[in-house]
């Protein structure tokens, strides 16, 4: 069993599928790696840490795609819009791949992967439940994400973060507003916290207040009764249009007195609200900070420019995507082992098992023999549904 890494290929990503360090595990379960040459290279990787591992490292990426029985990306076509296409015809029949695959974004791109006939697993679909823990990459890259949006904030924000007393006076800390207190969120208020800032945090969902007081933050508790919060999953709910016009009245006042906004809101497959509205922003004292972890999709800020850093009416609003990959070295190996726990749950005696008994391997499992197969996915997109989920790769 040969497990290709192939080099990414999403413009300006610098993370690797696998780091040298989780190879002796995939060794001892029968399997051999081959990576394309540079591939961890911007992670800080370099070819000949994979060798002395005992991975072969090729210098051609047809060849890692030829010689492979499962390809491991980070950003698969899919996740990767713009550059992604290129791997399709390197895909044969009967080949597995594993990564970023955006299950719930676009319909025509899923079934273009289908085309290929790979056995396709989503990273994204991964349940949440204590056995899947360790293969939850999306977490993983989550923790990332909530730590650098913090440090993002701190580097523009023209002012100190803790509260200093010196002989020029007392300063007073920065004060954060963490709206989502989701895996991201959890992070940056952690984050926010350990700089010495005062942080406060909102969620639609009341039963995570005991988790961010517990990081020493204040739960901002809002007079909003929301309907279904959270779903089986544990993600925050698409609630109405009225209910989050009465959340941005009501939010007004926090974001106002606040010095740094992150945001981190989003829902599965839809598009982020907007919750802090122009005029919030004019609210905003000249030189705070907005970080909008949601910009990819749309932004939870009505400025918000994905990619781009812009400054309205004083206030600096940063809608950089892909942060993780701005933290590679630990970014890559923390998806490194998330993948080595799914590969070694879905490898027996160095071959391919797919059990769909197992939730891990059925929940996670998105095109095989041609087909969209997962159960999920295809209700989002209102597709029929399979008479049954049979065969093996």
């Amino acid at each position: 069993m040969l497990i290709g890494v192939p080099k990414e290929i999403f413009p300006g990503e610098r993370r690797v599928a696998l780091v040298p360090g989780v190879i002796p595990n995939l060794t001892k379960a029968g399997c051999e790696v081959a990576i394309e040459a540079g591939a961890g290279v911007a992670a800080g990787y370099p070819d000949n840490t994979y060798a002395e591992k005992g991975a072969k490292v090729l210098a051609d990426r047809a060849e890692v795609f030829r010689s492979a029985d499962v390809i491991v990306q980070v950003l698969c076509y899919g996740s990767n819009d713009q550059t992604g296409r290129a791997d399709l015809p390197l895909f044969r029949r009967g080949q597995v791949l594993i990564g970023f695959l955006r299950p719930l974004g676009s319909l025509e791109v899923i079934q273009e992967v289908a085309s290929t006939g790979v056995t396709s697993f989503s990273v994204e679909l991964m349940p949440r439940t204590t056995r899947a823990q360790a293969m939850d990459a999306l977490s993983s890259m989550a923790t990332v994400c909530g730590y650098r949006a913090v440090v993002l904030a701190a580097d523009t924000l023209p002012r100190l973060f803790p509260m200093l007393t010196t002989a020029a006076g007392t300063i007073t800390p920065a004060r954060v507003f963490v709206v989502g207190a989701g895996v991201a969120g959890l992070q940056a208020i952690a984050t926010a916290r350990r700089l010495g800032a005062v942080v406060s945090a909102y969620d639609l969902r009341p039963v995570v207040k005991e988790q961010v007081q517990s990081l020493g933050g204040r739960f901002v508790e809002l007079p909003l009764e929301a309907k279904d919060t959270q779903d089986a999953r544990g993600y925050a709910r698409q609630q109405d249009e009225t209910f989050y016009q009465r959340q941005r009245e009501l939010l007004g006042r926090v974001v106002g007195e606040s010095d740094v906004v992150i945001t981190t809101a989003v829902v599965p497959g839809k598009k982020p609200p907007v919750l802090i509205t122009r005029e919030m922003v004019q609210g905003m004292a000249p030189g705070s900070v907005i970080v909008d972890l949601a910009a990819e999709r749309g932004g939870n800020c009505e400025l918000t420019r994905a990619s781009h850093i812009v400054v309205e009416h004083g206030v600096t609003i940063i809608g950089y995507i892909n942060l993780a990959s701005t933290v590679p070295y630990h970014a890559s190996q923390m998806y490194a082992k998330n993948l080595t726990a799914f590969l070694l749950n879905l490898i027996k005696a160095g071959k391919i098992q797919l059990n769909l008994e197992d939730e891990i391997i059925r929940e996670t499992l998105l095109t095989h023999d041609g087909e969209i197969v997962n159960q999920r996915v295809r209700e989002f997109f209102s597709l029929p549904a399979l008479v049954a989920q049979t065969g093996a790769p």
